[in-house]
């Protein structure tokens, strides 16, 4: 097989719609007070995801992110996120589907069973050299 046959090979699969992983497995097992449990690595993606969990009472300060816009599913557990400049309270729970648009305040905190929740974003790009305008 030539190199060129094996390229596209390769292009191909990773074009193939693939199961990733189990939220529920990973967050049965996890036992950190602030963890990533699962990160999307595939080569040639065009988005970020990651599998967060919070064990009971964590916080993440309020922030906001500047460029991008994030999707976030809350796959077990329950808590607050706090939103806006005043940090109002909005209760999270299984199911619960967020957007955060990109320069929004946020904060999350996780409740008596802890939270997990799953973060979807369009990829960042890489750092680059370049000259300066």
């Amino acid at each position: 097989m030539s190199k060129a046959e094996r390229q596209v090979g390769r292009e191909a699969e990773a074009a193939m719609p693939r199961i990733l992983c189990s939220t529920d497995a990973l967050t049965a097992t996890a036992s950190s007070d602030v963890a990533v449990l699962w990160k999307l690595t595939e080569s040639g993606r065009q988005l970020d995801a990651n599998l967060v969990r919070l064990t009971p009472g964590r916080h993440v300060a309020p922030h906001a992110e500047p460029d991008l816009d994030v999707l976030v599913l809350v796959v077990a557990g329950d808590g607050v996120l706090g939103a806006g400049p005043r940090d109002e309270p909005q209760s999270l729970t299984t199911g619960t589907l967020l957007w955060l648009p990109h320069g929004s305040t946020r904060s999350i905190t996780a409740g008596d069973d802890g939270l997990a929740y799953l973060t979807v974003h369009r990829r960042r790009p890489g750092l680059q050299i370049g000259q300066s305008p």
